[in-house]
Order: structure tokens, then sequence, then C-alpha cells
């Protein structure tokens, strides 16, 4: 493993909506003020992760999870936000993540959902063992222009059977 997962600290606030915001990942996610994220710090139900290289412990992303306290057991990955490209590092946090859920979390249930054109990320999940289970058509609003998205989940059977790493 290239990277770990660590607690946001208010901190690390400045890199998680700076990432956000980059032109690299803005079109691909929502943003949120900082003033939400570090809500989300304090929030139970929500947990909020500083994706680090292993080696240097500089920040490589973040991850969010939220309703980790679901009486349904469906844990949803609202945020993975990488600020490194093409080294790995999605990929083994989305492991990290999933690891996290069904393993420690004791979760029933994964998912989330991509914006129709993020076609680098919908192949990562879906490689990874996410199974599609829907088109939300032009279900918000961004920029001016509607946009749709995916839901993708994993279920623990599948984890434990096919997905864990």
């Amino acid at each position: 493993m290239n990277v770990r997962l660590r607690s946001t600290r208010v901190e690390d606030l400045e890199f998680v909506v700076g990432a956000e915001n980059h032109p690299d990942n803005c079109d691909f996610v929502s943003q949120w003020s900082r003033a939400e994220h570090e809500a989300a710090l304090s929030d139970g139900n929500k947990k909020h992760f500083i994706v680090e290289n292993v080696k240097t412990t500089e920040p490589v992303g973040y991850v969010i999870l939220e309703d980790v306290r679901s009486p349904h057991k469906s844990v949803c990955l609202k945020r993975i936000v990488m600020t490194e490209k093409g080294k790995g590092y999605g990929r083994e946090t989305l492991r990290l993540a999933k690891r996290l859920v069904f393993e420690s979390l004791k979760a029933h249930r994964l998912w989330l959902d991509v914006k129709d054109y993020n076609t680098r990320a919908k192949l990562l999940y879906e490689s990874e063992g996410f199974v599609v289970e829907g088109l939300l058509r032009d279900c918000c609003r961004s920029r001016g222009q509607f946009e749709s998205y995916y839901i993708l989940s994993m279920l623990e059977d599948e984890y434990f059977a096919n997905g864990k790493e």
C-alpha cells in the first residue's frame, strides 16, 4: 500500500477545499464550503479522511463517508478526491474505504453516485466490483446545466466474495 487514511483535522481543510476546487477535480465533484467540511468533521454520522502518501505523509486526497450510523447499514461514499492522478492512489483509497466500510463499520451496502461523464471514475468503481443500479437523469443543476448521475453499489457478500483486497 502506498496510501493510508487518517482522520481529517481542521488544519487540513485548506488542502481539502483546494483539492475539491482544483481544475482537475471541480467538474467531477460538488463543492462544499470550508464551513460545510468543518461541520462534517464533528458530525457523528460522517467520517472525513485525508489520504496520505505512506512514504512522505503528504496528503494526496481525501474521502468522505456518510450515513456511517445508518440503521439500514447502508453507507454512502460521498466523496473521493485525489490530487495526484495516474499513480494508483485512487484505486488503493477505494480499497481502503471498502475495507473500512465492510470490515470495521460492518455495513451491508456501500453506494455512491458518479456524474455520467466521469468515465474514468465509473470504470474504476466497476473494476472494483461496484454494480450500476441506474441513472438519475438530469437530477442536479450545476453551472446552468442539468447533470445525470449513475448510482453504483456493492453489497457485503459481494465484497467478501469478490471485492476484498
